[in-house]
């Protein structure tokens, strides 16, 4: 396993739409466990591969309290439950240090194939609604900034970039 570079905004690939995965296989397990490495090492709770440079739809996620139960979701897709929407405070690991809320729906199903290559499906609620839709977004080429007005985007990506530049002035 190794820890993958996680691409920040303004990279144009966070704009692709992600490819539908043919299979899951040992090539593929392995840039899923790369993912969760990466995740667990940028203290994140999900992570999209198109975040390290692979435009698959491959999602990975640990919503646990002791980041010890990691899940993996492959050609996911998404059906909202309710037409009600609830705000939440979104953070992402292409844009660090940037916050604002961005309101979806509370309850959707989930339908994917797993680590292992099998079907599954199951209802996503909370917080478990709020992060498979955050980073179904990914797989569409949309950043949750996408959502917030255009002003506030700019300036998203301003600190972004500044982020960036004193962290490789650093090393």
């Amino acid at each position: 396993m190794a820890v993958r570079e996680i691409l920040t905004v303004p990279d144009a690939r966070l704009k692709l739409v992600s490819k539908p995965v043919d299979t899951v296989d040992d090539a593929l397990r392995d840039l899923m466990d790369d993912m969760v490495e990466t995740m667990y090492a940028a203290d994140g709770i999900g992570l999209a591969a198109i975040q390290v440079g692979v435009d698959k739809r491959v999602i990975v996620m640990d919503l646990s309290e002791n980041r010890d139960a990691p899940r993996y979701f492959v050609n996911p897709v998404i059906t909202p439950l309710t037409e009600d929407l609830k705000p939440y405070s979104e953070g992402c690991l292409s844009i660090p240090d940037v916050f604002d809320e961005v309101e979806r729906p509370s309850k959707v199903k989930v339908e994917y194939i797993d680590y292992d290559g099998q079907k599954r499906e199951e209802i996503a609620e909370d917080l478990f609604a709020v992060c498979i839709q955050h980073e179904m977004d990914h797989l569409e080429g949309v950043v949750f900034i996408d959502y917030l007005s255009r002003l506030k985007r700019e300036r998203a990506v301003k600190k972004v970039q500044k982020l960036v530049r004193q962290r490789a002035a650093a090393e």
